[in-house]
């Protein structure tokens, strides 16, 4: 499904943008898209679920063989930008956040609200990633459905509402935007539409109109952050987490439907593909990058030095990330993923007798070459 891949990295853009916006200065009409394109991380959550859901539903693995995959996947490079994160924290000469990076390390940081953040602070999501591996052996054997999907999508809004129980924003916005068990709807959602398109109990759905109204949720948020302040229980802020998860699964299973009756759509062709394959390298060094700058040249003036200065880091921390995929992400993933087997001794071939039949035995189960 190379669709989702090139989906990967306009989700990654969305969280570029939105650090740009408020780290670095504002630009005209980019910047009020992007001002909550922390909704991003939503669409990780919710593709993380269907992906995973997509390529274990038919050919399970032991739990133990997941979980190092997985770690595989993530943890090489999620260390090695927490010690690069630490290293620009002191050589900008702020405060290191040594023991939420310890914590980091073995992905818990996002259970408590003073080490949420960890070494690398774009790194929390995947101490809630590290969550939901955690349990998907198990969700899986319970394979669940479509009325599942429907209680996912109705616990955001339910979970946006019961925010207004909590009058501290800070301890609101860590209950409802980083500790894991706010998150877990998310990745169940994916993984629930996975299984439902796989087993055909889904209409066909289009992508353009899908597309179009994940548009019409982030236009919809720019009046409502002019009329309600980020701290506010009822403002966009974090909405845009809990809120967006349903359209975000609709946009993802249009673009895996897409695949399967299209394979040669827009979003699969190799440039984006190629991106998408580095936002999780761009996801977790992008802001780091950003630091350094920000210490030595300040926040550059409105207008044509902030579109440059936007420019200058958007490709400098993307070629950054590209690198990063090629020689640290990819090689260690492999080098980790699974160890290696003793191949199976050759087979003897022998001279068919002539009372022997001539018919060709049939195949083993292809599952045991999975």
């Amino acid at each position: 499904m190379p669709s989702l891949t090139g989906l990967r990295f306009l989700a990654a853009l969305l969280v570029v943008c939105y650090h740009l916006s408020r780290q670095v200065g504002a630009l005209p009409v980019l910047s009020p898209l992007a001002w909550y394109g922390r909704s991003g991380v939503t669409f990780f959550f919710v593709l993380s679920g269907f992906v995973l859901a997509w390529t274990y539903a038919d050919a399970p693995v032991p739990a133990l063989r997941f979980y190092r995959r997985r770690l595989a996947r993530i943890w090489p490079l999620h260390a090695l930008t927490t010690g690069a994160s630490l290293a620009v924290f002191a050589a900008v000469g702020a405060a290191m956040p040594v023991t939420a990076a310890l914590w980091s390390l073995p992905l818990l940081h996002p259970w408590g609200r003073s080490t949420v953040m960890g070494g690398n602070p774009a790194g929390w999501s995947l101490g809630d990633e590290g969550w939901f591996y955690l349990l998907f052996p198990l969700l899986l054997r319970l394979r669940p459905g479509l009325r599942t999907a429907a209680l996912c999508c109705a616990s955001g809004p339910l979970l946006w509402l019961a925010g207004s129980a909590v009058a501290d924003a800070s301890l609101r916005s860590w209950l409802l935007d980083y500790l894991p068990l706010s998150r877990t709807p998310q990745f169940l959602l994916g993984a629930a539409l996975a299984l439902a398109v796989r087993r055909s109990r889904l209409p066909v759905l289009p992508l353009l109109p899908t597309a179009l109204a994940v548009a019409a949720f982030h236009l919809a948020l720019i009046p409502w952050h002019h009329a309600v302040p980020d701290p506010a229980w009822h403002s966009p802020y974090i909405a845009s987490q809990l809120l967006s998860a349903p359209l975000f699964a609709a946009l993802i299973t249009a673009a895996a439907q897409a695949d399967l009756h299209r394979p040669a759509g827009p979003l699969a062709r190799r440039p984006w593909t190629r991106l998408g394959d580095w936002s999780f390298a761009w996801y977790l060094i992008h802001e780091i990058t950003f630091r350094p700058w920000l210490h030595h040249y300040g926040h550059p003036a409105p207008g044509l030095p902030t579109a440059a200065v936007w420019l200058l880091l958007l490709t400098t921390s993307l070629t950054l990330a590209g690198t990063l995929h090629h020689l640290v992400e990819q090689p260690l993933e492999r080098l980790l993923r699974d160890r290696p087997t003793t191949p199976p001794p050759p087979q003897v071939v022998r001279p068919r007798t002539a009372s022997e039949p001539t018919g060709r035995r049939p195949p083993e189960d292809s599952s045991s070459l999975t």
